[in-house]
């Protein structure tokens, strides 16, 4: 049959076939048939196949479309759950790993992140917990024998009650941590019992620290005021302690200290300064698996220390706001420096201090796994920066060593919170 007979045929036979079905039944497909010339196009095609046929054919094919469809609505629905789900879960991995995040713009937190108490110790393992828990009670029973040479010398039946009463309380604590650590090494227990097992000991220790404290207090007038250091055994939002004095406008400084850490990965926050809309306006912090920073304005440079091996080390970091040129030293050394740290960008006046945690809100917004863990002593700011001899004077203990003109370590310019504790301090008798 030539082209142009057979593509008019086709016409037809639609047509007829649309004739014959008055209901719409979606989309039109034409079937071409070939019949002889001189046939009756309609009735071949019903003879073909018939048009009842036909018509079902075409209504089981929609049926099947309409049911595709609502399949391909019911998956996306699926997908757009479980898309979500899964946000969530990346969601709170990221608030879980914490300290294995690298923090963005140098690794700070961004101010108004989610904030938790006692709560934020749940991140950390239950063994890991009690190991620090273990840490603490060693501590604990140092001072209390520190307590008890200053007792032979300065008889008390008071101070002697008191330590009885405190050395039962520790062997006691420590039954309690070596039955729990039995507990998980038999795979018993769960969260909650973790969580009321933590509770129980922690405020245990605060009533350790406190009684501990008072006792301390009777050696408090035998030593000189910036002969003690600051003790924060716990990774916690709650123990801190604050400079009683703010800082003025700056446009250099150094500021130098003592510390003694074992804890990782981290060591925390030893300050933090926070003034009105800045929150990072001037701090040190070894948080998770970064190195030490410190922080201006906001600004980060990455510093050179590693000070986490339980021993004692002294650090200064000097900065001018001139080119924003920094230098860092570790017991005496200069380790590394820098420029453009925030440059010609002033210390601003009128802040919160704040020693041994990070401030993401104006003296507080405390978070547990930002804390200092360990000792800290002789905190001491410079409105200037200071020569590598008085660094040197300083690392060394010697009697030429400087006191901060801006902030001078002394018992009377801090104030201690929740269970950090003062005790002499012991890096310049081991140097000398």
């Amino acid at each position: 049959m030539p082209a142009g007979r057979a593509a008019r045929t086709c016409a037809l036979l639609a047509l007829c076939l649309l004739g014959s079905a008055a209901q719409d039944f979606g989309p039109t497909r034409f079937i071409c048939t070939s019949v002889p010339v001189d046939a009756d196009m309609c009735a071949a095609s019903v003879a073909a196949g018939g048009a009842e046929e036909l018509r079902s054919n075409v209504l089981q094919l929609r049926e099947t479309v309409l049911q595709q469809k609502e399949t391909i609505l019911s998956q996306k629905e699926t997908i757009r759950e479980l898309t979500t789900k899964l946000g969530r879960c990346e969601s709170q991995s990221t608030l879980d790993a914490g300290a294995g995040e690298a923090r963005a713009g140098g690794g700070r937190k961004q101010p108004g992140s989610g904030k938790n108490t006692m709560g934020d110790l749940s991140r950390t393992p239950a063994a890991e917990t009690l190991s620090q828990l273990g840490q603490t009670l060693q501590s604990l029973k140092t001072r209390l024998e520190n307590l008890e040479q200053y007792s032979r010398l300065n008889s008390s039946s008071q101070t002697n009650s008191l330590k009885d009463l405190l050395q039962s309380k520790i062997d006691d604590l420590e039954r309690q941590v070596l039955s729990r650590v039995n507990t998980l090494e038999e795979g018993k227990g769960g969260p909650r019992n973790d969580t009321e097992e933590r509770v129980k000991i922690e405020s245990a220790l605060t009533s350790l620290h406190q009684r501990i404290s008072e006792l301390e207090k009777g050696q408090k007038d035998n030593r000189p005021g910036d002969k003690f250091q600051l003790t924060f055994p716990l990774r916690t939002n709650y123990m801190y302690a604050k400079v009683k004095k703010s800082l003025p406008e700056m446009y250099a400084f150094t500021v130098c200290m003592w510390l003694k850490s074992s804890a990782a990965p981290g060591v925390g926050t030893p300050f933090s300064y926070a003034v009105p809309g800045q929150a990072n306006e001037l701090v040190l912090i070894e948080w998770g698996n970064n190195p030490m920073e410190i922080l201006i304005n906001d600004k980060v440079a990455k510093l050179p220390f590693v000070i986490n091996d339980g021993q004692w080390h002294h650090i200064c970091v000097t900065w001018t706001t001139r080119d924003g040129v920094w230098e860092a030293y570790q017991d005496g050394t200069q380790g590394g420096n820098g420029e453009n740290l925030a440059p010609y960008h002033p210390i601003k006046p009128q802040g919160v201090l704040v020693l041994g945690q990070e401030q993401d809100t104006l003296g507080g917004g405390f978070d547990a796994t930002q804390a200092f863990v360990g000792e800290l002593a002789h905190f001491n700011i410079w409105d200037r920066k200071l020569t590598p001899g008085e660094v040197y004077n300083l690392a060394t203990c010697s009697p030429k060593a400087l006191s901060g003109n801006v902030i001078a370590w002394a018992e009377s310019h801090i104030e201690i919170y929740g269970g950090a504790t003062k005790w002499t301090f012991e890096a310049c008798r081991q140097i000398n």
